[in-house]
């Protein structure tokens, strides 16, 4: 079972899409924007119905701000694998609205970290970008935070071997332009 955040972005529905072959259980799309949940909800139920695919797409309207949200949706859903994509990442926006940027990039993410660990999915993947290597501007400064964020909370976690709990494995990957750009 595997959840999306920033589903209907450019990142987060080409991942999607590619999901829908590894035939999971179910995709959960996590999306702020209740139209781009709907184009990305609406793409993969005419793949499914064309496919003959089984995989359960679930759409959730919500922010990753809204930490009760994410960890409703966590638990409600049972989540084994989060990849989160939501992010900002329009330079120029972002200069422009600086406390959303922050407020989304940093913590947001650290919302829906610390709930992939608290909740112990099994897989979280942070997207990330170049921008993030050495930011110059404060989109990059937002996504080199919240990479730390994870970095931080994967050495938080407690490796207990002889515990049968899951421990959750954090990843960060970096993309270095856009799909489709």
């Amino acid at each position: 079972k595997i959840l999306v955040t920033g589903a209907g972005g450019s990142i987060g529905s080409e991942l999607c899409c590619q999901m829908l072959a590894l035939k999971p259980t179910c995709i959960v799309l996590f999306e702020h924007s209740e139209h781009k949940l709907y184009e990305i909800n609406i793409k993969l139920l005419n793949h499914c119905a064309k496919t003959n695919c089984s995989v359960e797409i679930i759409p959730v309207i919500g922010s990753i701000i809204n930490k009760q949200l994410v960890e409703e949706t966590i638990r409600k859903f049972k989540i084994d694998t989060l990849y989160h994509t939501a992010a900002y990442k329009h330079v120029t926006l972002i200069e422009h609205n600086v406390r959303e940027g922050v407020n989304n990039n940093i913590f947001g993410t650290y919302n829906v970290a610390q709930a992939a660990l608290d909740y112990n999915i099994e897989n979280f993947i942070l997207i990330s970008t170049d921008k993030a290597v050495r930011p110059t501007s404060v989109m990059g400064a937002t996504k080199r935070i919240s990479e730390l964020i994870v970095h931080g909370l994967s050495h938080k976690k407690e490796k207990n071997p002889i515990s049968e709990q899951k421990v959750t494995r954090f990843v960060i990957v970096r993309f270095g332009n856009v799909l489709g750009s």
